[in-house]
């Protein structure tokens, strides 16, 4: 099933889109906040608290940011 976010339209080069990076930020930012919203209601489902999911979500982040981490 889409989520909302993947339901949205891109924009085309005719919309006056100067990179095909900016027609999709919209989009990646849409999917990040509902992909990091349904993290941290699962991990309060499990019985964690939203700061814990919250900081455990910036360090996946940061790892994944860091030189040298494996590509996925």
């Amino acid at each position: 099933m889409p989520t909302s976010a993947a339901r949205m339209s891109v924009a085309t080069p005719d919309d006056h889109i100067l990179t095909v990076q900016e027609a999709l930020e919209p989009l990646f930012l849409a999917l990040e906040e509902e992909a990091e919203l349904k993290m941290i209601a699962a991990a309060v489902r499990a019985g964690w608290s939203v700061e814990d999911a919250v900081a455990a979500i910036d360090e996946l982040r940061r790892t994944e940011l860091l030189p040298g981490s494996p590509a996925h």
